[in-house]
């Protein structure tokens, strides 16, 4: 009894589907080989092969991939690659998509400076934090490179355009090969300890050279060319090949020139615009100085308009004073005016009350009661006389004689003297009444306490 057999898939199927595992399994891959097989075309992609003694890999890499190679590979170089693994599915051809590509020897030294980098840069020394400001102009400008390549030659035609003032101390270091990161690090210690024991003025130091191959520029991508730009105190600018080389002196000195010219530009500034700043700042000046004297010589005109001749100030003093001695006499004579008032007056309050005055007032009053005394009493005399005659008819009118005369009795008792109330004697018992002409005495034999009706 056979198996059963798989669903049949097309060809197109199948290799995408083969496509897709050998991506997704293998991923990014690198590869160390010849190339055998280079084809060029003027779309500007590489297409290629990678062989050794027993295999071949066919190999193409894109336009946008290989721009970034610094070198121009041809048939029989030995190179490391980077890329993914993958099927043209047109073809069912299996090939590697190459994204980077070093030359074998390249390789190498690649990995080792990707090393170097991230442990740098654990460390801190490409910290933006710890680099030095390079001033705008620099005139002592110290350089370490090769005496006699293209970089000092670049330097020295750039600042005699651009700034022929500027002092060039150069400090003369092989730039490749072997022992050559030492000597740089050596010189850029040399340039601090000059500086620091004031030897020397260096405002700036340049540390570069050329272009080259990896290896070439490989001194400034050593440890110890990075430790030296770390600690010095001078800012450093680094000029390391051409604008598509970066080295870790590039990562670590304080500005980065893609090249030994533009670092000589970076630390100077143009003899034109100097002058075109002195231009502007000199006329800026005028400007200032010309608004200054204006001001100035408003503040003076309006000082002249207030200053006067001194006869001036002496009229003016003058008419004060008299004015003032006027204003002084005006108050004194009314001051003494007022005192004088106030003194008479005190001498007419003494007056009124000095003993001539009082006694010679009291004399009056005594002559004036002693004429008066007569009339006086002969008055009161009269006043009493009409009171007592007054009185008298009063008493008269008021009196018992005349009470009883109109009729009326005064009833008394033995024992209780006038009787007032009924209640105050008894039946029987004895009283006295006295009429206006003689009177009577009687017994009770009844009391009332209201009179009886007549």
């Amino acid at each position: 009894m056979s198996l059963p057999s798989p669903p049949p898939v097309s060809v197109s199927e199948l290799n995408r589907k083969a496509k897709s595992l050998l991506e997704n399994q293998l991923g990014e891959v690198c590869v160390e080989a010849e190339i055998g097989d280079l084809s060029k075309p003027s779309s500007g992609h590489w297409y290629f092969t990678l062989k050794d003694a027993r295999a071949q890999l066919r190999c193409a890499m894109f336009r946008r991939a290989n721009v970034r190679v610094r070198f121009q590979p041809k048939l029989g170089d030995s190179v490391v690659v980077r890329g993914l693994l993958s099927i043209y599915e047109a073809r069912g051809d299996y090939q590697l998509i190459v994204d980077d590509m070093q030359a074998s020897g390249d390789g190498a030294l690649q990995r080792e400076l990707e090393a170097l980098k991230q442990r740098l840069q654990a460390e801190g020394l490409f910290a933006s934090d710890r680099k030095l400001p390079v001033p705008i102009h620099c005139e002592r400008i110290g350089v370490i490179t090769s005496p006699t390549g293209a970089a000092i030659e670049d330097i020295i035609s750039v600042l005699g355009r651009r700034s022929p003032s500027s002092e060039i101390a150069l400090f003369p270091v092989p730039v490749q090969g072997s022992g050559a990161a030492q000597q740089i690090a050596d010189a850029i210690d040399k340039a601090n300890t000059l500086v620091a024991e004031n030897i020397r003025t260096i405002d700036v130091l340049i540390v570069g050279r050329g272009g080259g191959s990896l290896e070439d520029l490989w001194s400034f991508n050593e440890e110890v060319v990075a430790r030296a730009i770390a600690r010095s105190n001078i800012p450093i600018v680094s000029a390391v090949g051409h604008e598509i080389d970066y080295s870790i002196a590039d990562l670590v000195a304080d500005v980065r020139a893609a090249t030994p010219s533009q670092a000589a530009e970076l630390v100077t500034r143009d003899t034109e615009e100097w002058l075109q700043h002195i231009d502007s700042q000199a006329a800026q000046l005028n400007m200032l100085v010309q608004r200054k004297l204006a001001a100035q010589q408003a503040s003076l005109a309006h000082l002249k308009a207030r200053l006067r001749h001194p006869r001036h100030r002496l009229n003016l003093i003058r008419e004060q004073l008299k004015s003032a001695r006027d204003r002084a006499a005006l108050l004194i004579q009314q001051r003494l005016t007022r005192e004088r008032q106030i003194v008479n007056q005190i001498r007419r309050d003494l007056r009124a009350v000095s003993p001539t005055m009082i006694t010679r007032k009291q004399k009056d009053t005594v002559a004036r009661l002693h004429q008066q005394l007569p009339s006086l009493i002969a008055a009161v005399l009269n006043r009493q006389t009409d009171r007592v005659m007054h009185l008298t008819q009063l008493l008269t009118s008021l009196g018992p004689a005349s009470t009883l005369e109109r009729g009326y009795a005064i009833v008394t008792s033995v024992n209780e003297g006038v009787v007032r109330d009924s209640k105050t004697v008894s039946v029987d018992s004895e009283i006295t009444i006295r009429l206006h002409r003689g009177g009577m005495t009687s017994v009770v034999t009844e009391t009332h306490d209201e009179p009886k009706p007549a």
